[in-house]
């Protein structure tokens, strides 16, 4: 692919990682319009999605599928409670550690946006004949475990 000047191609045009990058930003830039037209902001959503179906996760669990810092996620979780969207509980069998819960009003607020994600999504899909979207889950899947496998491997090797 070349660049936009018509020159050798540039090093990200066929660097997977940013294509990878690139790639969810485009087609998820779909999905945040509607997010906007919703009002709501794009990591409260990330939450109220990633906590749909759960019975709860924690401030470092939800941190880390949401793709923010556990600082900012605090902060973010801190308005979410104020808001009423979510709330925090001590987890069953270790008191230290605080589990996030959606509340009904989170519950309520997200409904419709699962229902528009998962159009959004079959939309996609249609326009793209050539993708498999189960086989591309699946690797989407793989991909982020065994990196998590080897991340934790290199943690413990570490120590």
């Amino acid at each position: 692919m070349a660049s936009a000047t018509g020159d050798a191609p540039r090093f990200v045009d066929d660097y997977l990682l940013y294509l990878l990058a690139r790639a969810s930003h485009v087609v998820s830039a779909e999905f945040h319009s509607v997010l906007r037209r919703a009002g709501v902001q794009v990591p409260v959503w990330r939450v109220l999605a990633t906590l749909s179906g759960s019975p709860g996760e924690t401030v470092s669990g939800l941190a880390d599928t949401c793709l923010l810092q556990q600082p900012t996620m605090t902060k973010l979780l801190d308005r979410m409670v104020r808001d009423g969207l979510v709330k925090r509980l001590p987890d069953a069998r270790d008191r230290r550690v605080v589990r996030i819960q959606m509340t009904p009003r989170g519950e309520s607020m997200v409904a419709d946006l699962l229902v528009s994600a998962k159009k959004h999504e079959t939309d996609l899909l249609a326009r793209h004949p050539e993708i498999d979207a189960m086989q591309m889950k699946t690797l989407m899947r793989g991909l982020i475990a065994r990196h998590r496998r080897g991340k934790r491997a290199m943690a413990a090797a570490a120590s």
